[in-house]
């Protein structure tokens, strides 16, 4: 609010609020940075149309090409640090409308624009080359080390992060010296190049999972299954490696429309990468079954989630958006409200709000515990812990009956409290957790159930 400004800081609240501008001022750059450099800054966002340097000042102004793509790309460096160098810089709207330079002196910049924009247009810089730091990229498949990892980093949320620089045809994972490590294909050398310049070193959450990007000495993977590890987009009819063809809406899915919901949510808003800090935790799910599920109180279809972070409502998006709940495909979409209010004492609507932030329901507590590596999608196979001693197969078999399934396959982990169950389709699976997960055993031993990546 521009009317409360004080003395001291009045000049910082000006630079703030600048209104938008296709021109961006940029901060606080380390000393030997190349055009280059703060180029690939604005490339993600759209065509890039004029830089001018301030060496002596550490400081550059980058003019987009339309006011849209400035915008996205000051939405997307507040929720994530732009970093050059490993140096986190400072990005805002600049009071240019344009910049006007002067050619003689800006030359090399204009060169360096030229190859960037002949690059992303496909064609070949007509001006002299030997001015420029692209040296011709190396391979279209990239290396990619994922450090923190806090939370599950998986195949689909590479998919959609390197996607927006261009055609990913094949993605490997793996974990080498303990490490979750990726080989990603790009249909073209240049592609990679991009997504290498704008992601190394940044974080696809926040403040963890950390990217780390090298071209691979590999030019062409060989992908010989599509499943969680490995994915060929240019083959959908691979086998899944368990015998099976692939389920073929998820491959279809994969090569038609790589964009899952949480993906497109996330281009819409110009991220980059799923980064949650600039996003409300607070999730819409609706089309519920609204004989089953207590709601909005004027929409008796759709109810408001808040979750304790953006990071968390995204991955509960990308997770449950699609599924089938008592037999209708929810839609779960990122809510504009930034909580949820508790209704005040005494109001007709209290029983449609509830507070959970002390449930008992809740199997990941611990911010960054290990556990977060074991938040998996709905699948029909669910993992059982905090099984009571005397619990055996049949019991379990028949409590899971109970909820409405029909229970393929079962096995117990060797110490007999954890077990593995499978029934004959995902929404049973869910029936079943929603149903059985913290059911009292007696004895004060409640049960806990969660979707398993396995399958037995």
């Amino acid at each position: 609010d521009a009317t409360n400004t004080n003395g001291s800081d009045s000049k910082k609240q000006r630079l703030d609020e600048s209104p938008p501008s296709r021109v961006l001022h940029i901060r606080k750059l380390p000393n030997e940075v190349s055009e280059t450099e703060v180029i690939a800054l604005g490339l993600p966002f759209g065509k890039v149309t004029n830089i001018l340097m301030l060496k002596g000042k550490n400081q550059a102004f980058l003019e987009l090409g339309t006011e849209e793509a400035a915008i996205t790309m000051v939405n997307y460096y507040t929720a994530v640090t732009p970093q050059v160098r490993n140096t986190s810089v400072f990005i805002q709207y600049s009071n240019h409308k344009e910049l006007k330079t002067d050619s003689a002196l800006n030359q090399r910049a204009q060169a360096v624009l030229q190859a960037v924009s002949a690059v992303q247009d496909g064609s070949s810089p007509s001006s002299d080359p030997g001015v420029l730091d692209l040296a011709p990229p190396p391979s279209p498949v990239l290396r990619i080390i994922i450090d923190n990892m806090f939370y599950p980093v998986t195949l689909d949320v590479l998919q959609q992060i390197f996607s927006k620089f261009g055609t990913v045809m094949k993605i490997i994972t793996f974990t080498k010296n303990n490490q979750f490590q990726a080989l990603l294909q790009f249909s073209d050398p240049v592609n990679a190049q991009q997504a290498k310049l704008s992601l190394d070193g940044q974080n696809i959450y926040n403040s963890c999972c950390t990217l780390r990007i090298d071209f691979s000495k590999l030019v062409n993977l060989n992908v010989k299954y599509n499943n969680d590890k490995s994915r060929d987009y240019t083959r959908p009819d691979l086998p899944t490696g368990d015998g099976e063809a692939t389920n073929k809406d998820h491959s279809l899915l994969g090569a038609i429309s790589p964009l899952s919901a949480a993906a497109a949510a996330a281009a819409a808003a110009g991220r980059v990468a799923l980064s949650g800090s600039g996003v409300s935790g607070v999730l819409l799910a609706s089309n519920l079954n609204e004989e089953r599920v207590k709601i909005l109180y004027n929409k008796k279809d759709s109810a408001l989630i808040q979750l304790s972070d953006g990071n968390q409502a995204q991955l509960a998006m990308s997770h449950l958006n699609g599924q089938k709940v008592f037999g209708k495909v929810m839609r779960v979409t990122l809510s504009k409200h930034q909580t949820v209010a508790l209704p005040r004492e005494g109001l007709d609507d209290q029983l449609l709000t509830r507070d959970f932030s002390g449930s008992p329901l809740h199997r990941f507590k611990k911010p960054g515990s290990k556990n977060f590596q074991n938040i998996f999608p709905p699948s029909a196979t669910l993992h059982l812990s905090n099984v009571r001693d005397g619990m055996g197969e049949e019991d379990l078999r028949l409590l899971f009956s109970n909820s409405g399934g029909t229970v393929k396959a079962f096995k117990f982990f060797q110490d007999r409290k954890m077990a593995l169950i499978q029934m004959t389709s995902v929404e049973e699976a869910i029936q079943g957790l929603m149903d059985l997960h913290n059911y009292d055993m007696g004895g004060n031993h409640h049960l806990k159930v969660s979707f398993s990546k396995s399958t037995i």
